[in-house]
């Protein structure tokens, strides 16, 4: 079931979310890493308007830029990535998980609803022999008229329970195919389906299914990589606050001819807030002559006095960052709630499978007893197929009941981050299923991401 769960529109929409994380991260490192470009201007100069000529100039350069200040707005964005990629590599891993558990909880549907529909069918059968038994015995007037209107009450709730019981089969049906993204053929009778796969004992320490939870749910991971982003902002904030906008530059090469132009030039610059390296080559299309060479050196900076808000926006900051951290808080709380809620349900379905099974037990020996009964002619074969019936409904009553333990055991698993690698090869065979077949996108394990 795992090899068409994996072309369903939900697990490939997972994929498609962390590819475009992952293209997210690529682009933020393009940005921070070495930048080069070309660029050329030209003009047309007439001096003196009246009496002068006129004259071309051209120049072509190039520039390099590269980030290399520990602070620099780039650098940060690629930290920044590589948290939401992280955060969405835990996204990923919970969406499969959800996806796997609703694929094994319409499986478990499917299954129920063949269970039902086969004692519907038992029920049918059994009602309509009463009904004979009681047609008969009317004949004879052995029993009221009531009696036979009884009977055949209880014929027709046992036709409509069949119906309703052949209907629930197609829908079911229909919601696996909907998990699993295409049509399917589910097996003829409930025997043909295998059981569900059961996960853990559930007499795992609650501190360490919190843990497991803690360290890969996707609310936390995006709680962290939330407040991560609202610390660095908070520092930047800061910085932004305190530190000047300053910029060293040199200059070297023919700086300025008799008119003003300069000549082959090669400059650097270093701007301390945006912590930017940058240097440039400038070369004139024609021969600028003979420019003697020099060197210079500026340093410029921008102080603000007033208006710039730079203390409010450190402000807001250091309330964001507050914020991320009851976020995170918030999301802790709810993940441990989630993981406690469904251990309970994982040890109330466990509890509730002893006295299912001793009713089996009983409904079994009452059959015995009924067809003992028949034997030696103290018995009808009514009773019989009434003890029959019994003893399905009661197995079915015990399977339902394991079958709960094991959804429960796997709601566990997804609540704690572990049902994905744990289903891997267990779930119930391959179903036949028409879908579409395309690539799987990389997953985090096979891109090496940082979880």
């Amino acid at each position: 079931m795992l090899a068409q769960l994996r072309q369903s529109p939900g697990w490939r929409a997972a994929d498609l979310n962390y590819r475009a994380a992952q293209l997210s991260l690529d682009s933020a490192r393009a940005r921070a890493g070495l930048s080069l470009s070309v660029g050329g201007n030209a003009a047309l100069v007439r001096v003196p308007w009246d009496s002068g000529a006129w004259q071309g100039t051209g120049t072509v350069t190039a520039s390099v830029g590269l980030s290399v200040l520990p602070w620099s707005p780039a650098l940060e964005g690629v930290r920044s990535a590589e948290r939401a990629l992280g955060a969405a590599a835990a996204e990923l891993r919970w969406a499969r998980a959800s996806l796997t558990l609703q694929a094994a909880q319409a499986y478990a549907g499917a299954r129920s609803a063949a269970q039902a529909l086969a004692l519907a069918d038992t029920g049918l059968a059994l009602n309509t022999r009463l009904l004979e038994a009681a047609q008969a015995q009317r004949a004879q007037n052995l029993i009221p008229e009531e009696r036979l209107l009884q009977s055949r009450g209880a014929l027709a709730q046992a036709q409509a329970a069949q119906a309703q019981a052949t209907r629930g089969v197609q829908s079911a049906a229909q919601g696996l195919a909907r998990v699993l993204g295409g049509p399917v053929t589910l097996p003829g009778t409930a025997a043909e389906y295998a059981p569900l796969p059961t996960l853990g004992d559930g007499t795992a320490a609650e501190a360490a299914l919190l843990a497991r939870a803690a360290a890969a749910r996707p609310e936390i991971a995006r709680a962290l990589a939330g407040l991560a982003d609202a610390q660095a902002g908070l520092v930047a904030a800061q910085r932004d606050a305190t530190l000047p906008d300053l910029t060293a530059a040199v200059q070297a090469g023919q700086l300025s001819d008799a008119q003003g132009n300069a000549g082959r030039l090669v400059s650097g610059s270093l701007n301390l807030k945006t912590g930017v390296l940058g240097a440039q080559v400038s070369l004139p299309l024609r021969d600028p002559g003979e420019i003697p060479n020099g060197l210079a050196l500026s340093l410029s900076g921008t102080f603000p006095l007033l208006g710039s808000g730079r203390p409010q926006a450190a402000a807001q900051a250091q309330l964001g960052a507050q914020q991320a951290t009851l976020a995170l808080e918030n999301a802790r709380l709810g993940v441990e709630l989630e993981v406690r809620t469904r251990l309970a349900d994982l040890q109330n379905a466990r509890g509730g499978l002893s006295a299912l099974q001793l009713a089996r037990e009983g409904a079994a020996v009452a059959l015995g007893s009924a067809r003992a009964r028949l034997d030696a002619g103290l018995g009808t074969g009514l009773d019989v197929a009434q003890a029959e019936l019994n003893l399905a409904q009661a197995e079915q009553a015990l399977d339902r009941a394991a079958q709960d333990v094991a959804l429960s055991a796997l709601a566990l698993a997804q609540a704690t981050g572990e049902l994905d690698p744990a289903l891997l090869g267990s779930l119930p065979p391959t179903l036949p299923l028409s879908a579409p077949t395309t690539p799987t996108p990389t997953t985090p394990a096979e891109s090496g991401a940082r979880p």
